[in-house]
């Protein structure tokens, strides 16, 4: 009996109009991923690009989320094409390519990830995403290329001139604007009001509906709305170094405060 490829929760709530939330993972530890699928996110986002995560903890990660129907998404390395296979055979949902540089740039990274007859990503199917060889060999090409999404990083000014190229490439499934590198791309770094970073920003999600691919992007509770009426409806809300860096500084600060008003009541006592 052949076995089915697990399905993926983003794609599904994308493809049935529904709004994605997602979570970035900085620390190497499956800990902080499995906290944040039992959190409820839709998604996980384990970085390989900046964060040099082992392929266990990355293993263990895929886990994690599996356990709980969340997917995990990996952003991968600029690198060879086992760098960005090995996140999708360890059954991660989906993997986000850095810095696409244009349409060229595109189609060679649809190639290597996507299975005939939409590229030529070398086969192997004994590993997880494949069941372990459970997965009928053609099913396992055909279900690899609608379960496991692609994603495609807009991140500096070079792409733009053929943004409309690169959304109506077949093998990918959204559009991702960072903010960040965009900004230092642009010679504004930090700058999130700039005219270009927010006329940008509006492009990348209308001509991702344009071309029938979604659009993603980072963003908080602050600029939710403004970025779902974009027509954002994948969004990464939050990181885990960013929260446990605000609970410990307002600890500190707390404990400061307790102390200094304790030390100065006792002052005037004396």
């Amino acid at each position: 009996m052949s076995l089915k490829m697990r399905e993926s929760r983003v794609l599904a709530k994308l493809r049935a109009g529904e709004t994605v939330c997602c979570f970035k993972i900085n620390l190497a530890d499956p800990r902080s991923v499995e906290i944040a699928a039992l959190a409820g996110f839709d998604c996980v986002w384990a970085d390989q690009e900046h964060i040099g995560q082992d392929w266990s903890i990355m293993t263990a990660n895929v886990w994690a989320t599996k356990s709980h129907n969340v997917d995990l998404l990996v952003r991968v390395p600029r690198g060879s094409y086992s760098d960005y296979l090995r996140p999708l055979e360890l059954d991660a949902s989906g993997i986000m390519v850095p810095h696409v540089k244009g349409v060229e740039d595109a189609r060679k990274v649809i190639d290597m990830v996507r299975f005939y007859p939409v590229g030529r990503r070398p086969i192997d199917g004994g590993n997880a995403d494949a069941a372990y060889t459970g997965i009928d060999f053609n099913e396992y090409l055909v279900q690899a290329n609608q379960q496991r999404f692609v994603v495609l990083q807009i991140e500096g000014p070079e792409p733009l001139e053929e943004l409309e190229e690169i959304a109506a490439l077949d093998g990918f499934d959204m559009l991702f604007f960072g903010p960040g590198d965009f900004s230092q791309g642009i010679g504004a770094p930090g700058q999130w009001n700039h005219p270009k970073l927010l006329e940008t920003r509006i492009r990348v999600a209308e001509v991702a509906a344009k071309y029938g691919k979604f659009a993603g992007t980072v963003g908080g509770p602050g600029n939710l709305k403004d970025l779902l009426d974009m027509g954002y409806h994948f969004v990464s809300i939050g990181a885990d170094v960013v929260g446990l860096k605000n609970y410990c500084m307002e600890l500190v600060s707390a404990f400061k405060n307790t102390t200094s008003e304790a030390s100065s009541s006792s002052y005037l006592e004396n």
